[in-house]
């Protein structure tokens, strides 16, 4: 005769699953504490005092009342929001078209839709300094496509086509391209193709259909493309500093003159909190727009 199976209450399962799943989240609450929160709490916490002497600080909204004084540093904090958003919407005009096709023309080719992928995920294979020095190689007065107008004879000398706003632009879309198309792919595989040929049964064109069709369903990944590119160009230091030259006006540039240069970590660290209420602000607004919410752009 067999003992009786033991009989496990439902409160002992439902602890054991809770206890279960707090030590998977643990993880992630610990790096999100330690790595995120914490410091942007210490960096508001420095950005609030104002150094009296050496080793003495006292409580002040000093370092606040600098940026909104000084004319360079909002007008560069106001330039690197508006240029940030323009990079975001050319990185999305340029990525959609490539990864619908991606998507939608290469779907059952699955060697010539890895091979592009490939392509895209090339340049990554380098850092993002080296892909800078790439495109300085390029575009400099003594580069590869300065020498090659020469030969062509269609420029009589050397052209230098680096430090300026269209260069930082084409350097923050290169360098930006990936994180748009990776998203927009894997929302427009799950998209049906039947809606589409009902679209055009209808009456449709390829315009109507890609504003009443394509474009609502990959909204979500079009907002989640939009804002890791815009996260990451509006921080971004090395691209617009090396190809924009000593005169680019970058936020980020500031906050590293103030940290490294000036050894003013006040000041630094209340301009880094500027720029996290800006990016905020300009996520929640994108996010207002788009008609999404944070939950469904990031599942």
């Amino acid at each position: 005769m067999t003992d009786p199976a033991p009989v496990t209450t439902g409160g002992k399962t439902s602890g054991t699953i809770r206890f279960g799943a707090v030590l998977l989240a643990m993880p992630l609450v610990l790096w999100l504490f330690l790595l995120v929160i914490l410091p942007h709490i210490d960096l508001l916490l420095v950005s609030l005092h104002e150094r009296i002497s050496y080793g003495k600080y006292e409580f002040s909204l000093i370092n606040y009342i600098e940026f909104f004084v000084e004319p360079l540093y909002w007008n560069t904090y106001v330039r690197t929001a508006v240029m940030s958003i323009m990079a975001t919407v050319l990185t999305l005009l340029i990525g959609f078209p490539v990864s619908y096709y991606i998507a939608k023309m290469m779907r059952g080719k699955g060697k010539s839709k890895s091979v592009l992928f490939l392509l895209c995920l090339i340049p990554f294979w380098v850092s993002e300094l080296v892909r800078t020095f790439g495109w300085m190689i390029l575009l400099r007065e003594s580069g590869v496509i300065s020498n090659f107008l020469q030969w062509a004879g269609i420029a009589d000398g050397p052209v230098e086509m680096l430090y300026n706003d269209a260069t930082i632009m084409v350097g923050l879309v290169y360098t930006s391209m990936l994180f748009m198309v990776v998203p927009l792919v894997s929302v427009l595989d799950s998209l049906d193709d039947s809606l589409i040929e009902a679209g055009y049964d209808l009456g449709g064109n390829a315009f109507t259909v890609t504003r009443d069709i394509v474009i609502p369903h990959a909204m979500p990944g079009i907002a989640s493309g939009c804002i890791v590119v815009f996260m990451l160009t509006l921080g971004n230091y090395l691209t617009p500093n090396l190809l924009g030259g000593k005169d680019s006006l970058w936020f980020t540039e500031q906050i590293y003159t103030q940290f490294i240069t000036r050894f003013n970590w006040e000041s630094g660290s209340a301009f880094g909190f500027l720029l996290l209420v800006l990016s905020s602000l300009i996520v929640w607004f994108g996010l207002k727009i788009s008609r999404q919410t944070l939950s469904e752009t990031v599942g």
